[in-house]
């Protein structure tokens, strides 16, 4: 059974919502880089990335999309829950230094499948928005 807005379910209601602020570092791009093995010239190497239609060096898409990912399994529904699938657009390019802040609500819940659907957003400083999608989560428990 989907949820209206405005319905509870548990501690989960249709329109809540949650974010994570972060500053995009070089380390950060460096670490992800090496764990993922993601070694593309335009994330690591300033000249190249200065010939790109970007101009600079620009963050993992990927990276900038794990974002969502901490306020999934942080703040919401928080610790327990299981990532199940994920649409995204990547909007605008990220740079290093620039603060991003990931933004989810909580679209539908599904009470027989046990699965949420939540609209994911990454917004920069100036409010850009640089990417855009939808979750599906199972969470911890729907009471």
């Amino acid at each position: 059974m989907l949820l209206e807005k405005g319905k509870t379910i548990g501690e989960l209601k249709v329109g809540q919502r949650a974010e994570f602020t972060k500053i995009i570092t070089e380390e950060d791009v460096q670490l992800f880089a090496k764990a993922t093995g993601d070694s593309q010239p335009v994330h690591l190497d300033e000249a190249y990335a200065k010939t790109t239609r970007f101009g600079q060096r620009i963050a993992h898409g990927l990276l900038t999309a794990g974002l969502i990912s901490a306020v999934l399994g942080t703040k919401l529904p928080g610790p327990g829950t299981i990532y199940n699938w994920q649409e995204m657009k990547f909007l605008k390019p990220v740079y290093i230094g620039d603060e991003i802040t990931a933004v989810v609500i909580v679209s539908n819940i599904d009470t027989e499948k046990n699965r949420v659907m939540l609209k994911t957003e990454c917004f920069n400083q100036k409010k850009a928005l640089v990417l855009s999608g939808y979750a599906v989560v199972i969470p911890p428990a729907i009471k």
